[in-house]
Protein backbone atom coordinates (compact mmCIF):
# COMPACT_ATOMS: atom_id res chain seq x y z
CA UNK A 1 0.00 0.00 0.00
CA UNK A 2 1.58 3.27 -1.03
CA UNK A 3 -0.15 5.55 0.82
CA UNK A 4 -1.78 6.26 3.73
CA UNK A 5 -5.07 7.91 4.51
CA UNK A 6 -6.64 8.83 8.42
CA UNK A 7 -10.10 9.37 8.86
CA UNK A 8 -11.26 10.82 11.28
CA UNK A 9 -15.05 10.11 11.42
CA UNK A 10 -17.49 9.56 14.80
CA UNK A 11 -20.19 7.99 12.56
CA UNK A 12 -18.89 4.57 12.87
CA UNK A 13 -20.65 3.28 9.64
CA UNK A 14 -19.19 6.20 7.39
CA UNK A 15 -15.91 5.77 8.66
CA UNK A 16 -15.73 1.76 7.94
CA UNK A 17 -17.62 2.24 4.15
CA UNK A 18 -14.77 4.91 3.64
CA UNK A 19 -12.16 2.42 5.18
CA UNK A 20 -13.30 -0.45 2.91
CA UNK A 21 -13.39 1.60 -0.15
CA UNK A 22 -9.89 3.02 0.50
CA UNK A 23 -8.20 -0.49 0.80
CA UNK A 24 -10.00 -1.51 -2.08
CA UNK A 25 -8.29 1.46 -3.94
CA UNK A 26 -5.19 -0.26 -2.34
CA UNK A 27 -4.82 2.69 0.00
CA UNK A 28 -4.06 2.13 3.52
CA UNK A 29 -6.67 3.34 5.61
CA UNK A 30 -7.10 4.10 9.50
CA UNK A 31 -9.49 5.17 11.45
CA UNK A 32 -10.36 7.61 14.33
CA UNK A 33 -13.63 8.20 16.16
CA UNK A 34 -12.32 11.73 17.47
CA UNK A 35 -9.95 14.56 17.06
CA UNK A 36 -7.73 13.76 20.69
CA UNK A 37 -7.42 10.15 19.16
CA UNK A 38 -6.08 11.53 15.74
CA UNK A 39 -3.56 13.83 16.96
CA UNK A 40 -2.45 10.99 19.55
CA UNK A 41 -1.99 8.76 17.01
CA UNK A 42 -0.19 11.18 14.82
CA UNK A 43 2.70 11.00 17.72
CA UNK A 44 4.01 6.91 15.63
CA UNK A 45 1.83 7.16 12.42
CA UNK A 46 1.88 10.37 10.14
CA UNK A 47 -0.67 10.20 6.85
CA UNK A 48 -0.31 11.14 3.26
CA UNK A 49 -4.01 12.91 3.67
CA UNK A 50 -6.24 13.94 6.59
CA UNK A 51 -10.00 13.02 6.00
CA UNK A 52 -11.85 14.32 9.04
CA UNK A 53 -15.51 15.49 9.38
CA UNK A 54 -15.72 19.24 10.80
CA UNK A 55 -18.36 18.62 13.43
CA UNK A 56 -16.28 15.75 16.37
CA UNK A 57 -17.13 15.29 19.80
CA UNK A 58 -14.43 17.63 21.75
CA UNK A 59 -11.88 19.12 19.35
CA UNK A 60 -13.61 20.34 16.13
CA UNK A 61 -11.85 18.74 12.54
CA UNK A 62 -10.68 22.33 11.52
CA UNK A 63 -9.19 22.94 15.14
CA UNK A 64 -7.90 19.61 14.02
CA UNK A 65 -6.53 20.85 10.70
CA UNK A 66 -4.60 23.78 12.16
CA UNK A 67 -3.06 21.31 14.93
CA UNK A 68 -2.13 19.12 12.03
CA UNK A 69 -0.60 21.37 9.78
CA UNK A 70 1.44 22.57 12.80
CA UNK A 71 2.47 19.07 13.48
CA UNK A 72 3.30 18.24 10.16
CA UNK A 73 2.70 21.11 6.88
CA UNK A 74 3.37 18.06 4.02
CA UNK A 75 0.25 16.46 5.22
CA UNK A 76 -3.35 17.35 3.09
CA UNK A 77 -6.05 17.62 4.98
CA UNK A 78 -9.29 17.52 3.68
CA UNK A 79 -13.11 18.47 5.49
CA UNK A 80 -16.47 16.56 5.42
CA UNK A 81 -19.06 18.93 6.10
CA UNK A 82 -22.66 18.41 6.45
CA UNK A 83 -24.16 21.76 5.52
CA UNK A 84 -22.38 22.57 2.12
CA UNK A 85 -22.65 26.50 3.05
CA UNK A 86 -19.80 28.76 1.59
CA UNK A 87 -18.93 29.48 4.98
CA UNK A 88 -17.85 26.07 6.03
CA UNK A 89 -15.52 25.97 2.30
CA UNK A 90 -14.14 29.59 3.07
CA UNK A 91 -13.27 28.23 7.35
CA UNK A 92 -11.84 25.11 6.05
CA UNK A 93 -9.61 26.97 4.20
CA UNK A 94 -8.75 29.23 6.32
CA UNK A 95 -7.87 26.33 9.03
CA UNK A 96 -5.00 24.97 6.25
CA UNK A 97 -7.91 22.57 4.42
CA UNK A 98 -6.78 21.25 0.70
CA UNK A 99 -10.37 20.90 -0.10
CA UNK A 100 -13.92 20.00 1.62
CA UNK A 101 -16.39 17.34 0.71
CA UNK A 102 -20.21 18.03 1.41
CA UNK A 103 -22.26 14.52 2.91
CA UNK A 104 -23.46 12.46 1.83
CA UNK A 105 -19.98 11.47 0.53
CA UNK A 106 -19.56 10.48 -3.06
CA UNK A 107 -16.65 8.13 -2.89
CA UNK A 108 -15.67 8.11 -6.22
CA UNK A 109 -15.29 11.95 -6.10
CA UNK A 110 -13.76 11.35 -2.85
CA UNK A 111 -11.24 9.24 -4.64
CA UNK A 112 -10.71 11.92 -7.25
CA UNK A 113 -10.29 14.34 -4.85
CA UNK A 114 -7.62 12.02 -2.81
CA UNK A 115 -5.48 11.75 -5.90
CA UNK A 116 -5.12 15.44 -6.38
CA UNK A 117 -4.14 16.05 -2.95
CA UNK A 118 -1.32 13.26 -3.29
CA UNK A 119 0.11 14.43 -6.76
CA UNK A 120 0.10 18.21 -5.42
CA UNK A 121 1.73 16.70 -2.12
CA UNK A 122 4.60 15.06 -4.87
CA UNK A 123 4.88 17.63 -6.48
CA UNK A 124 5.46 20.23 -3.62
CA UNK A 125 8.11 17.37 -2.76
CA UNK A 126 9.84 17.80 -6.01
CA UNK A 127 10.25 21.60 -5.73
CA UNK A 128 11.34 21.51 -2.26
CA UNK A 129 14.30 18.93 -2.95
CA UNK A 130 15.31 21.15 -6.42
CA UNK A 131 15.03 23.98 -4.40
CA UNK A 132 17.08 22.64 -1.63
CA UNK A 133 19.58 21.12 -4.25
CA UNK A 134 19.62 24.50 -5.87
CA UNK A 135 20.68 26.21 -2.27
CA UNK A 136 23.46 23.41 -2.05
CA UNK A 137 25.22 24.66 -5.01
CA UNK A 138 24.66 28.29 -5.37
CA UNK A 139 26.08 29.90 -1.98
CA UNK A 140 29.18 31.50 -1.34
CA UNK A 141 30.74 27.41 -1.17
CA UNK A 142 30.07 27.43 -5.09
CA UNK A 143 32.80 30.36 -5.78
CA UNK A 144 36.14 28.44 -6.24
CA UNK A 145 39.07 30.45 -5.71
CA UNK A 146 41.17 31.55 -3.09
CA UNK A 147 42.90 33.70 -5.03
CA UNK A 148 43.54 37.54 -3.37
CA UNK A 149 41.28 39.14 -6.17
CA UNK A 150 38.55 36.00 -5.40
CA UNK A 151 38.97 36.16 -1.28
CA UNK A 152 38.48 40.08 -1.58
CA UNK A 153 34.98 39.97 -3.36
CA UNK A 154 34.11 36.95 -1.50
CA UNK A 155 35.02 39.44 1.85
CA UNK A 156 32.74 42.12 0.23
CA UNK A 157 29.90 39.41 -0.24
CA UNK A 158 29.95 38.37 3.41
CA UNK A 159 29.88 41.76 4.62
CA UNK A 160 27.15 42.97 2.56
CA UNK A 161 25.24 39.62 3.85
CA UNK A 162 26.01 40.29 7.19
CA UNK A 163 25.26 43.91 7.19
CA UNK A 164 21.59 42.99 5.66
CA UNK A 165 21.29 40.42 8.41
CA UNK A 166 21.04 43.12 11.30
CA UNK A 167 19.26 45.22 9.40
CA UNK A 168 15.30 46.22 10.73
CA UNK A 169 13.26 46.74 7.52
CA UNK A 170 12.80 43.92 4.60
CA UNK A 171 13.68 46.78 1.78
CA UNK A 172 17.61 44.93 1.10
CA UNK A 173 19.85 47.13 -1.47
CA UNK A 174 20.03 47.13 -5.08
CA UNK A 175 23.34 45.02 -5.69
CA UNK A 176 24.78 45.98 -9.18
CA UNK A 177 27.16 43.25 -10.27
CA UNK A 178 30.09 44.22 -13.17
CA UNK A 179 32.24 41.40 -14.84
CA UNK A 180 33.43 40.40 -18.19
CA UNK A 181 31.56 37.68 -19.54
CA UNK A 182 31.79 34.14 -18.91
CA UNK A 183 33.43 35.48 -15.10
CA UNK A 184 30.22 33.66 -13.23
CA UNK A 185 28.52 36.70 -12.35
CA UNK A 186 25.51 34.65 -11.85
CA UNK A 187 27.00 32.54 -9.29
CA UNK A 188 27.48 35.82 -6.90
CA UNK A 189 23.98 36.63 -7.39
CA UNK A 190 22.65 33.16 -6.37
CA UNK A 191 25.19 33.45 -3.10
CA UNK A 192 23.52 37.05 -2.72
CA UNK A 193 19.92 34.86 -2.53
CA UNK A 194 20.91 31.91 -1.31
CA UNK A 195 23.15 32.92 1.39
CA UNK A 196 20.63 35.66 2.23
CA UNK A 197 17.32 36.88 4.15
CA UNK A 198 15.36 35.86 1.09
CA UNK A 199 16.55 32.44 0.50
CA UNK A 200 13.39 30.72 0.70
CA UNK A 201 11.58 32.69 -1.38
CA UNK A 202 12.14 32.27 -5.46
CA UNK A 203 14.91 33.12 -7.53
CA UNK A 204 13.78 34.60 -10.71
CA UNK A 205 16.33 34.87 -13.72
CA UNK A 206 16.34 37.38 -16.49
CA UNK A 207 18.44 37.45 -19.07
CA UNK A 208 17.39 40.72 -20.76
CA UNK A 209 19.26 40.44 -23.96
CA UNK A 210 17.69 36.90 -24.99
CA UNK A 211 14.28 38.66 -24.94
CA UNK A 212 13.15 40.87 -27.74
CA UNK A 213 12.78 44.63 -26.84
CA UNK A 214 9.20 44.42 -27.63
CA UNK A 215 8.31 41.55 -25.01
CA UNK A 216 10.53 42.26 -22.63
CA UNK A 217 8.16 44.34 -20.46
CA UNK A 218 5.39 42.36 -21.22
CA UNK A 219 7.50 39.29 -19.65
CA UNK A 220 9.05 41.69 -16.76
CA UNK A 221 5.61 43.18 -15.66
CA UNK A 222 2.73 41.12 -16.91
CA UNK A 223 -0.75 42.25 -18.96
CA UNK A 224 -4.02 42.27 -18.65
CA UNK A 225 -6.26 40.46 -21.12
CA UNK A 226 -6.51 42.19 -24.61
CA UNK A 227 -3.72 44.68 -23.67
CA UNK A 228 -2.63 44.05 -27.13
CA UNK A 229 -3.12 41.96 -29.67
CA UNK A 230 -2.23 38.54 -28.55
CA UNK A 231 -3.23 39.20 -24.77
CA UNK A 232 -5.52 36.58 -25.10
CA UNK A 233 -5.39 36.10 -21.03
CA UNK A 234 -4.26 38.17 -18.33
CA UNK A 235 -0.79 36.62 -17.21
CA UNK A 236 1.60 37.46 -14.42
CA UNK A 237 5.08 38.94 -15.19
CA UNK A 238 8.25 37.90 -13.77
CA UNK A 239 8.94 40.45 -11.11
CA UNK A 240 5.07 39.68 -9.45
CA UNK A 241 6.64 36.06 -9.56
CA UNK A 242 10.05 37.32 -7.58
CA UNK A 243 7.87 38.57 -5.29
CA UNK A 244 8.96 38.05 -1.50
CA UNK A 245 12.08 36.74 -3.09
CA UNK A 246 15.06 37.84 -5.46
CA UNK A 247 14.95 39.51 -9.19
CA UNK A 248 18.51 38.96 -10.92
CA UNK A 249 18.06 40.91 -14.15
CA UNK A 250 20.90 39.55 -15.76
CA UNK A 251 22.60 42.14 -18.97
CA UNK A 252 20.68 44.94 -18.14
CA UNK A 253 22.86 47.36 -20.13
CA UNK A 254 20.53 46.31 -23.08
CA UNK A 255 17.46 47.53 -21.75
CA UNK A 256 15.89 49.97 -24.47
CA UNK A 257 15.78 53.79 -22.42
CA UNK A 258 12.02 53.55 -22.81
CA UNK A 259 11.99 50.39 -20.23
CA UNK A 260 14.43 52.02 -18.21
CA UNK A 261 12.19 54.28 -16.70
CA UNK A 262 9.76 51.95 -15.43
CA UNK A 263 12.32 49.68 -14.31
CA UNK A 264 13.68 53.29 -12.12
CA UNK A 265 10.07 53.14 -10.66
CA UNK A 266 10.48 49.79 -9.71
CA UNK A 267 13.25 50.66 -8.04
CA UNK A 268 11.74 53.82 -6.37
CA UNK A 269 8.54 52.25 -5.62
CA UNK A 270 8.82 48.83 -5.27
CA UNK A 271 5.69 48.77 -7.35
CA UNK A 272 4.47 47.40 -11.00
CA UNK A 273 1.42 47.73 -12.98
CA UNK A 274 0.76 45.43 -15.78
CA UNK A 275 0.16 46.34 -19.58
CA UNK A 276 -3.42 47.47 -20.41
CA UNK A 277 -4.41 47.84 -16.04
CA UNK A 278 -5.21 51.05 -14.26
CA UNK A 279 -4.06 49.64 -10.71
CA UNK A 280 -0.51 49.59 -9.29
CA UNK A 281 0.90 46.38 -7.42
CA UNK A 282 3.46 46.70 -4.66
CA UNK A 283 6.32 44.04 -4.78
CA UNK A 284 8.31 42.78 -2.01
CA UNK A 285 11.92 41.63 -3.85
CA UNK A 286 15.34 42.03 -3.92
CA UNK A 287 16.82 43.32 -7.24
CA UNK A 288 19.91 41.93 -8.20
CA UNK A 289 21.53 43.24 -11.57
CA UNK A 290 24.65 42.13 -13.75
CA UNK A 291 26.42 43.68 -16.87
CA UNK A 292 29.49 43.17 -18.69
CA UNK A 293 28.97 46.57 -20.14
CA UNK A 294 30.81 49.74 -19.58
CA UNK A 295 27.58 51.66 -17.79
CA UNK A 296 29.71 54.55 -16.96
CA UNK A 297 30.55 55.28 -20.68
CA UNK A 298 26.87 54.62 -22.05
CA UNK A 299 25.29 57.05 -19.39
CA UNK A 300 28.20 59.59 -21.37
CA UNK A 301 26.94 58.40 -25.07
CA UNK A 302 23.12 58.84 -23.63
CA UNK A 303 22.53 54.81 -24.26
CA UNK A 304 22.09 54.53 -20.42
CA UNK A 305 19.76 56.45 -18.16
CA UNK A 306 22.10 58.60 -15.09
CA UNK A 307 19.55 58.45 -12.63
CA UNK A 308 18.89 54.29 -13.11
CA UNK A 309 22.75 53.96 -13.05
CA UNK A 310 23.41 55.95 -9.66
CA UNK A 311 19.96 53.96 -8.70
CA UNK A 312 21.00 50.38 -9.24
CA UNK A 313 25.20 50.87 -8.06
CA UNK A 314 24.21 50.87 -4.39
CA UNK A 315 26.23 48.34 -3.93
CA UNK A 316 28.82 47.21 -6.42
CA UNK A 317 30.38 43.96 -6.58
CA UNK A 318 32.98 43.84 -9.01
CA UNK A 319 33.92 39.70 -10.32
CA UNK A 320 37.32 39.73 -11.48
CA UNK A 321 38.40 38.11 -14.88
CA UNK A 322 39.93 34.28 -15.16
CA UNK A 323 43.30 35.89 -16.27
CA UNK A 324 43.62 37.77 -12.91
CA UNK A 325 43.07 35.08 -10.36
CA UNK A 326 46.47 33.01 -10.53
CA UNK A 327 46.32 29.65 -9.72
CA UNK A 328 42.34 29.25 -9.52
CA UNK A 329 42.51 28.67 -13.24
CA UNK A 330 44.55 25.30 -11.82
CA UNK A 331 42.15 24.55 -9.00
CA UNK A 332 38.89 25.47 -11.34
CA UNK A 333 40.39 23.44 -14.35
CA UNK A 334 41.01 20.52 -11.80
CA UNK A 335 37.25 20.87 -10.56
CA UNK A 336 35.67 20.55 -14.22
CA UNK A 337 37.75 18.60 -15.62
CA UNK A 338 37.01 15.77 -12.63
CA UNK A 339 33.17 17.00 -13.26
CA UNK A 340 33.43 16.01 -16.76
CA UNK A 341 35.18 12.94 -16.11
CA UNK A 342 32.28 11.62 -13.71
CA UNK A 343 30.02 12.42 -16.19
CA UNK A 344 31.55 10.79 -19.33
CA UNK A 345 32.61 8.05 -17.35
CA UNK A 346 36.46 8.78 -16.98
CA UNK A 347 37.35 9.14 -13.41
CA UNK A 348 41.12 9.78 -12.82
CA UNK A 349 41.83 12.31 -15.39
CA UNK A 350 44.88 14.88 -14.92
CA UNK A 351 46.98 17.42 -16.20
CA UNK A 352 50.46 17.16 -17.55
CA UNK A 353 52.84 19.40 -16.25
CA UNK A 354 53.18 20.58 -19.42
CA UNK A 355 48.96 21.08 -19.83
CA UNK A 356 49.18 22.93 -16.48
CA UNK A 357 51.74 25.55 -18.00
CA UNK A 358 49.65 26.01 -20.67
CA UNK A 359 45.99 26.77 -18.60
CA UNK A 360 48.19 29.10 -16.73
CA UNK A 361 49.65 31.31 -19.30
CA UNK A 362 46.07 31.77 -21.80
CA UNK A 363 44.58 34.93 -21.08
CA UNK A 364 41.33 33.21 -20.68
CA UNK A 365 39.10 36.14 -23.25
CA UNK A 366 35.81 33.37 -22.43
CA UNK A 367 36.81 33.49 -18.58
CA UNK A 368 35.44 30.59 -16.21
CA UNK A 369 32.63 29.92 -19.05
CA UNK A 370 35.56 29.09 -21.48
CA UNK A 371 37.15 26.92 -19.44
CA UNK A 372 34.03 24.64 -18.07
CA UNK A 373 33.27 24.10 -21.76
CA UNK A 374 36.54 23.59 -23.43
CA UNK A 375 36.77 21.00 -20.39
CA UNK A 376 34.30 19.20 -21.39
CA UNK A 377 35.52 18.42 -24.91
CA UNK A 378 38.47 17.63 -23.28
CA UNK A 379 37.15 14.78 -20.80
CA UNK A 380 35.02 13.23 -23.76
CA UNK A 381 38.04 12.99 -26.10
CA UNK A 382 40.81 12.38 -23.69
CA UNK A 383 42.15 8.89 -24.79
CA UNK A 384 44.03 8.05 -21.48
CA UNK A 385 43.90 9.68 -18.16
CA UNK A 386 46.83 11.83 -18.57
CA UNK A 387 45.77 14.88 -20.36
CA UNK A 388 48.67 16.66 -22.43
CA UNK A 389 48.56 20.35 -24.03
CA UNK A 390 47.83 19.00 -27.47
CA UNK A 391 44.47 17.98 -25.91
CA UNK A 392 42.77 21.85 -24.77
CA UNK A 393 41.12 22.95 -27.47
CA UNK A 394 42.53 27.05 -26.72
CA UNK A 395 41.63 30.06 -28.58
CA UNK A 396 44.72 31.84 -29.24
CA UNK A 397 43.10 33.84 -32.11
CA UNK A 398 40.67 35.55 -29.19
CA UNK A 399 43.44 36.14 -26.80
CA UNK A 400 44.34 40.43 -26.47
CA UNK A 401 45.33 42.16 -29.25
CA UNK A 402 43.15 39.61 -31.70
CA UNK A 403 46.56 37.87 -32.93
CA UNK A 404 48.13 34.44 -32.10
CA UNK A 405 51.08 34.09 -30.05
CA UNK A 406 53.68 31.77 -31.57
CA UNK A 407 53.45 28.68 -30.47
CA UNK A 408 56.15 28.47 -27.41
CA UNK A 409 58.71 25.12 -27.03
CA UNK A 410 57.67 25.51 -23.25
CA UNK A 411 54.14 23.91 -24.71
CA UNK A 412 55.59 20.78 -25.57
CA UNK A 413 58.80 20.92 -23.25
CA UNK A 414 60.56 17.94 -24.29
CA UNK A 415 62.63 16.43 -21.50
CA UNK A 416 66.10 16.09 -23.09
CA UNK A 417 67.07 12.24 -22.30
CA UNK A 418 71.22 11.49 -21.93
CA UNK A 419 71.48 9.68 -25.05
CA UNK A 420 69.90 12.63 -27.11
CA UNK A 421 66.86 13.95 -29.12
CA UNK A 422 65.97 12.80 -32.46
CA UNK A 423 65.25 16.27 -34.09
CA UNK A 424 63.22 15.18 -37.51
CA UNK A 425 60.97 13.06 -34.12
CA UNK A 426 60.82 16.09 -32.63
CA UNK A 427 59.49 18.38 -35.29
CA UNK A 428 57.13 16.04 -36.19
CA UNK A 429 55.45 15.58 -32.90
CA UNK A 430 55.38 19.53 -32.47
CA UNK A 431 53.75 19.90 -35.70
CA UNK A 432 51.23 17.00 -35.05
CA UNK A 433 50.37 18.23 -31.40
CA UNK A 434 49.73 21.82 -33.36
CA UNK A 435 47.76 20.76 -35.89
CA UNK A 436 45.47 18.59 -33.35
CA UNK A 437 44.61 21.11 -31.41
CA UNK A 438 43.77 23.43 -34.13
CA UNK A 439 41.39 20.28 -35.23
CA UNK A 440 43.86 20.65 -38.78
CA UNK A 441 43.44 24.42 -39.40
CA UNK A 442 46.18 25.00 -41.71
CA UNK A 443 46.23 28.96 -41.62
CA UNK A 444 45.54 28.60 -37.77
CA UNK A 445 48.38 25.78 -37.18
CA UNK A 446 51.18 28.03 -39.49
CA UNK A 447 50.23 31.05 -36.89
CA UNK A 448 50.60 29.45 -34.13
CA UNK A 449 54.19 27.82 -35.29
CA UNK A 450 55.10 30.88 -36.78
CA UNK A 451 55.41 29.93 -40.16
CA UNK A 452 53.86 30.80 -43.66
CA UNK A 453 50.75 28.44 -44.86
CA UNK A 454 52.77 26.95 -47.63
CA UNK A 455 56.34 26.23 -45.06
CA UNK A 456 53.68 24.59 -42.89
CA UNK A 457 52.72 22.51 -45.66
CA UNK A 458 55.35 21.34 -47.30
CA UNK A 459 56.27 20.04 -44.01
CA UNK A 460 53.01 18.24 -43.55
CA UNK A 461 53.88 16.56 -47.16
CA UNK A 462 57.62 15.94 -46.04
CA UNK A 463 56.36 14.62 -42.95
CA UNK A 464 53.85 12.52 -44.27
CA UNK A 465 51.10 13.33 -42.11
CA UNK A 466 47.22 13.18 -42.42
CA UNK A 467 44.43 13.65 -40.80
CA UNK A 468 43.76 11.23 -38.20
CA UNK A 469 40.65 9.54 -39.91
CA UNK A 470 42.71 9.19 -42.99
CA UNK A 471 45.96 7.97 -41.16
CA UNK A 472 46.92 4.77 -41.81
Amino acid sequence: MEHSILIVEDDATLASNIQTYLERKHYEALVCSSAEEALAMLGTHRPDVLLTDRSLPGMSGLELIARVRTLDPQIKPIVMTGYGNVEDAVAAMKAGSYHYLTKPVVLAELKLLIDKALEAQRLEHALSFYQAREARDAGLDALIGSSPAMLAMKATVRQLLEAESRMTDADLPVVLIQGETGTGKELVARALHFDGSRRNGPFVEVNCASIPAHLLEAELFGHERGAFTDAKERRVGLVEAADGGTLFLDEIGEIELSLQAKLLKLLEDRSIRRLGAVKERRVNLRIVAATNCNLERMVQQGKFRRDLFFRLRIIEIRVPPLRARGDDVIALAEHYLALHGKRYGKPGLAFSAQARELLQRYSWPGNVRELRNMLEQTALLAPGNLVGPAQLALCPELMEGGEARPLAIRDCEPVLPEEGLNLPEVERDLVLRTLDRTDWNVTKSARLLGLTRDMLRYRIEKLGLARPERRH
